[in-house]
């Protein structure tokens, strides 16, 4: 599970962060960036959102919110972060096509989002 204080909650965060229109594609994952931080020593936080039109069942779009959550929480747990650790939010967001991706499919596009962040 990811740790407490990098994860994004508020609705007003989520807002912000979707605010900025800084956004990267890679097959059925979105990432959408925040702000840049002024201050290193705040953790960036991170949301995972897969809406209920990209498919009806819940455990469907839970599945793929655990997969996602869990390929991030390995990549802190690395230090392979790269450059997202200068932006106060991430979001990721998963559509249709990643429904039926399996775990390392997930990890890799997530792995690819990250390292498209300049």
């Amino acid at each position: 599970m990811l740790p407490k204080e990098y994860r994004l909650k508020s609705r007003a965060a989520f807002a912000a962060t979707y605010r900025v229109k800084n956004s990267h594609y890679c097959q059925g994952i979105v990432l959408y960036v925040g702000k840049e931080k002024s201050d290193d020593s705040v953790p960036t936080k991170v949301g995972f959102v897969v809406s209920k039109k990209t498919h009806k069942r819940a455990v469907k779009r839970n599945r793929l919110k655990r997969l996602m959550r869990e390929s991030y929480r390995l990549i802190l747990k690395s230090n392979d972060v790269g450059n997202s650790q200068k932006y106060m939010s991430l979001i990721f967001v998963g559509y249709e096509k990643a429904l039926e991706q399996a775990f390392d499919e997930v990890q890799k596009n997530i792995n690819t989002l990250i390292k498209e962040l300049n």
